[in-house]
């Protein structure tokens, strides 16, 4: 995929948009109870961090090119736990519809769901299910 993304540029998606979806979502992370000791302890300039998140979906939602990193190895000594991930897409998806247009939301909450599912199967690679034996 390159280029603005076609469905979400008809939607006026904006940079403004995505910041105030990543500011909505962490404003709540920070404050659950168990997501956030996990981000508190981790992040310590939160402008930075949102700065950086914001980029990432920038990239993600309007290829803007802006998040030039790959996000999995930051997030692969953090003391993340299996359900850490059901409480992030619940987050996630709550903001996102809240924030931004119907179809840009759509769209990034599946992102988010293809992350999350990444990020579990790099993190707890026992859970994965394992493809069917061919033979006997």
């Amino acid at each position: 995929m390159s280029g603005k993304l076609e469905t979400l540029s008809d939607e006026n998606l904006s940079e403004e948009t995505i910041a105030r979806l990543v500011q909505v979502f962490y404003d709540r992370a920070r404050l659950h109870d168990d997501l956030g000791p996990l981000f508190n302890a981790a992040v310590g300039d939160w402008d930075h961090h949102l700065g950086i998140v914001a980029d990432f979906w920038s990239q993600a939602l309007l290829g803007t090119g802006r998040y030039k990193r790959h996000a999995f190895p930051v997030h692969m000594n953090l003391p993340i736990q299996r359900e850490h991930f059901d409480h992030w897409l619940a987050l996630f998806r709550e903001a996102a519809e809240e924030v931004l247009p119907p179809n840009a939301a759509r769209t990034a909450i599946g992102r988010a769901e293809f992350m999350a599912e990444s990020f579990r199967a790099g993190l707890f690679p026992f859970d994965t299910p394992l493809p069917p034996r061919s033979g006997g």
